[in-house]
């Protein structure tokens, strides 16, 4: 817990500190607090494959492995932001918490887990790019983080964690209601490969990659 926690954080300052180096003084730049929260629409895990002492070993029922279905759910989070010079370029951090739960899991014929309770913290970075309007300002961009993965006990599965690579692309809308609060909505597309290598016990475990469509709004203080 720890862990998952300084690593939260180093990654967060990581970003944060990408978005200072910038050769503005801070009296001509713009940055920006955000709650936000919405809806994972989750994808399915896909290209599932065995991992450890079954690599290569299709024994996931039924062969070839199976894609694991997701359920939708909630998610939330925070972002801090920075714009060079009120200009259309800036960069973003944000910490974005979601639980896509398993919802069936069978490892061997005739057995069957009725669903896996599953977490995701995914922390990241983002370039942005937006039309700087004084009410409405248009926005997209692209970024890449850490995604922080639990699945939880079951009969036949064991708990087990991964930290990997995550990558995102966003679309959104800004639309201030007063000079320095904002609100927004967001489209964003969610990926990394998750490998969890002990939830099969001696088995080994699987790795696959997730997928989630997030759909968020929130509130944002500009100063």
């Amino acid at each position: 817990m720890h862990t998952n926690k300084s690593l939260i954080t180093g990654t967060f300052v990581a970003g944060l500190s990408f978005a200072a180096l910038t050769e503005l003084p801070p009296a001509f730049a713009e940055m920006y607090v955000a709650g936000t929260a919405g809806v994972n629409f989750a994808d399915r895990i896909n290209s599932i494959a065995g991992t450890g002492a079954s690599v290569g070993v299709p024994d996931l029922n039924p062969a070839p492995n199976p894609d694991f279905d997701l359920q939708n759910s909630i998610v939330y989070g925070a972002k801090v932001g920075y714009f060079p010079g009120h200009r259309w370029y800036g960069v973003e951090g944000e910490v974005l918490h979601t639980t896509p739960h398993i919802k069936s899991l069978d490892p061997e014929p005739g057995i069957h887990n009725s669903g896996i309770h599953m977490r995701v913290t995914t922390v990241g970075a983002n370039f942005i790019a937006r039309y700087p309007g004084r009410t409405f300002q248009p926005y997209a961009g692209a970024g890449i983080g850490a995604a922080i993965a639990h699945i939880g006990d079951t009969a036949t599965v064991r708990s087990d964690s991964d930290v990997a690579a995550a990558w995102n692309v966003l679309a959104g809308l800004r639309a201030f209601i007063t000079p320095k609060i904002a609100i927004f909505g967001e489209y964003k597309y969610v990926g990394a490969t998750l490998k969890f290598d002990q939830a099969l016990g001696d088995l080994g475990g699987f790795s696959g990659n997730y997928r989630a469509q997030y759909v968020l709004g929130g509130l944002s203080y500009h100063f």
